[in-house]
């Protein structure tokens, strides 16, 4: 057995080792997550006293089935040891798995090297740093990676407001960020929030990812959409030319669900 240790960091008075969860799953597959149950395996807890040996070394007695009821006191137990946070105005979501927030619509600096450029593109046949207008933006954080989704208003979204595709090319067809060699931020937190922000707005942007060509309507696609934006010195993102989010849209640009991903949706789904 691995021999691990753990150093904690306690109020006055001290905490004592006093109960043990044990988790229970079938067997997992070489590589998988250690601490994590996959979504299709079967799983159990039981909860046990701990007490000491003749020797004071805890021991993990008998244990009994971990219920709601343990996890509901346990997690307000855990809440209390939590520092109060003032979440800013953007913020959708806060939870520790999850961090949601909106970005208003705004012009600012885009980051454009173009591996293989089009021919005919006015601004963007080079590399440059040029100021676009941008559409309103939904960030969705977890422990995995990077939501990027594009929003029909100037707004903060609401449980059933529909999401758009986003019109950003370092952004894969199915919402996530394709992060290449950008750093990633260490925590899940507020205090990040500016550095998800700039790994998407301050990035370059090399080509499109498979699949964004079905994401806009119109012709010529996403590229010649943000060369004429350039061109324009536009103030405006033409928001009516994204389409709706469908992570399977990549699939000849065919919707692939009758119903419209909305905010609410998206957040449900995020949590299974």
């Amino acid at each position: 057995m691995s021999n691990h240790s753990s150093v904690f960091e306690t109020t006055a008075g001290g905490m004592a080792l006093t109960s043990a969860i044990l988790l229970y799953r079938t067997e997992r597959a070489y590589g998988a997550e250690s601490y994590g149950a996959a979504r299709d395996a079967a799983a159990f807890a039981s909860i046990h006293a701990v007490e000491q040996d003749a020797d004071g070394r805890p021991v993990i007695a008998a244990g009994t089935p971990l219920s709601r009821a343990h996890l509901r006191q346990w997690a307000e137990a855990l809440g209390r040891t939590v520092v109060p946070e003032i979440l800013p105005a953007n913020i959708l979501v806060a939870h520790p798995d999850i961090l949601a927030w909106w970005v208003p619509a705004q012009v600012r600096p885009a980051y454009f090297a173009l591996s293989t450029p089009p021919k005919g593109l006015e601004i963007l046949s080079a590399r440059t740093i040029v100021p676009v207008p941008y559409p309103a933006h939904l960030f969705v954080a977890t422990r995995s990676g990077l939501g990027v989704y594009a929003l029909p208003v100037n707004r903060r979204p609401m449980a059933d407001t529909r999401l758009l595709h986003s019109p950003i090319l370092n952004v894969f067809v199915e919402g996530q960020l394709c992060w290449g060699n950008i750093p990633r931020p260490r925590a899940l937190a507020v205090a990040s929030i500016p550095d998800f922000e700039r790994a998407v707005f301050d990035s370059w942007s090399t080509h499109p990812n498979p699949g964004q060509e079905f994401t806009v309507t119109g012709r010529g696609g996403l590229v010649r959409l943000w060369d004429d934006l350039a061109a324009r010195r536009a103030r405006r993102f033409p928001v009516r030319r994204l389409k709706s989010f469908d992570p399977g849209i990549r699939r000849q640009g065919r919707r692939t669900s009758a119903e419209p991903m909305t905010f609410g949706k998206l957040i449900e789904r995020t949590m299974r």
